[in-house]
């Protein structure tokens, strides 16, 4: 085993071993993994969300590699509709191309893809669950319904302009999304069915799975595979990371990636943040109470009583410490 292979499976593990939740009152961001949650940023709310990461690939057979950085751009804005979502998703790529008798600079756009998103199905819209009084058991038990997902599609055109990363025939083509998204409780496990570059000499189909979850009230990290199949190209990739909220709209995070093969070995890692700008926005009922809005209503009730029980323990500690101060002293010792 690699020493790459050995740190991706740490990393998963690490992770692994904890759970929390998150919520749609914070950002919603995509970064640091690569695929899409089922839902919108909200009408009227716009999101940008950034990322450095440092590249590292190395073809064993053909004996070349490739060294660099790259620059992602995610614009997201939400118009029209709650559920209806329009971004534009860039990167940038700078590398040094070495093999046995080339050695040079590449730069230009790797990514370039415009395109919309739109929530078809909320499971958890026009759903009141209403508690069993009776019963604490029935309430806290495995819900079926979970298993039915959020249902999105989303459907996009890459607008690349002919460079060092893409093939000569390449032209305009589309890309054909769905998005799946469960929630178990405190876990989230997005599925992305993704139809890129169709219309071109090689087109791929795409799987990337994802589990989201907390590790305390800020921290959150993630655990994500892919895997790509072409004609051209066929990988299985790993990612693992982490995301801090700083506020309610803004949002960094740190990742690293890394695939089980050396045709070509790749290793990815870098840092990006995540920033919303929601003054316009205006709250929309939408009928319905899902099993997330009792989850947080229960852990707020839970840290606040852990807040009023702590402070009356100090209270009642700097109570007892100026009765003790107040203790006539004994006669002093001869």
């Amino acid at each position: 085993m690699t020493f790459k292979t050995q740190l991706i499976f740490t990393a998963l593990l690490a992770l692994g071993l904890q759970a929390n939740a998150q919520y749609t009152d914070e950002i919603n961001s995509n970064r640091p993994g690569q695929s899409q949650s089922a839902f919108a940023v909200g009408k009227s709310v716009f999101q940008v969300e950034t990322g450095v990461n440092g590249v590292y690939e190395k073809h064993n057979i053909l004996n070349n590699t490739a060294k660099g950085v790259t620059t992602d751009l995610a614009l997201r804005y939400g118009a029209f509709d709650e559920s209806l979502e329009f971004m534009a998703d860039m990167q940038y790529r700078f590398d040094l191309y070495e093999d046995a008798i080339y050695s040079y600079n590449r730069n230009d756009f790797s990514k370039f893809v415009l395109g919309a998103k739109y929530l078809a199905y909320d499971p958890d819209k026009n759903y009141n669950p209403k508690p069993d009084l009776k019963s604490w058991w029935a309430n806290r038990r495995f819900k079926w319904r979970t298993l039915i997902p959020a249902v999105a599609v989303y459907g996009g055109v890459h607008v690349m302009s002919k460079g060092p990363f893409t093939f000569p025939e390449d032209k305009t083509s589309f890309k054909g999304m769905v998005i799946l998204q469960h929630h178990f409780g405190r876990w989230v496990w997005v599925n992305n069915i993704i139809f890129d570059k169709v219309g071109t000499t090689y087109p791929s189909t795409n799987w990337i799975t994802t589990f989201t979850h907390g590790l305390s009230k800020r921290a959150s990290g993630f655990l994500e595979f892919q895997a790509i199949k072409s004609d051209y190209y066929a990988d299985a990739i790993a990612r693992v990371g982490g995301t801090y909220l700083i506020h309610e709209d803004l949002q960094v995070d740190a990742s690293i990636s890394g695939n089980f093969k050396d045709t070509p070995s790749v290793l990815y890692g870098g840092v990006g943040l995540s920033w919303r700008f929601d003054a316009d926005y205006k709250d929309i009922l939408i009928g319905g109470k899902g099993d997330r809005e009792d989850e947080l209503k229960a852990e707020q009730e839970k840290q606040k009583k852990e807040q009023e029980k702590h402070k009356k323990d100090r209270k009642a500690a700097r109570e007892a410490r100026k009765k003790e101060l107040e203790q006539p002293m004994g006669p002093a010792e001869p």
